[in-house]
């Protein structure tokens, strides 16, 4: 079964690196575009199969390492 993380900044931290995608991509002819965020995807190959059992060690992994809470949200899907 596969684990999908997606990490994004908090509300109201700022993303220097959003900012640099937004200019470019406005630099390109891209207009109609308020703003960029940033963030990251994970994905997981899990040996567990079972949605029940993964969630929580998915979480604690996400918490110890894959997103830094104090500016990071995250939200996992899980697959097959």
């Amino acid at each position: 079964m596969k684990a999908k993380v997606h990490v994004t900044l908090k509300a109201g931290v700022l993303d220097p690196q959003g900012k640099a995608v937004h200019h470019a991509l406005e630099a390109l002819g891209f207009g109609g575009i308020n703003g960029v965020r940033q963030g990251k995807f994970i994905e997981l190959d899990l040996a567990e199969t079972d949605r029940e059992k993964a969630r929580p060690m998915v979480e604690e992994a996400c918490r110890k390492l894959l997103a830094n809470t104090v500016i990071e949200n995250f939200a996992i899907e899980f697959e097959g």
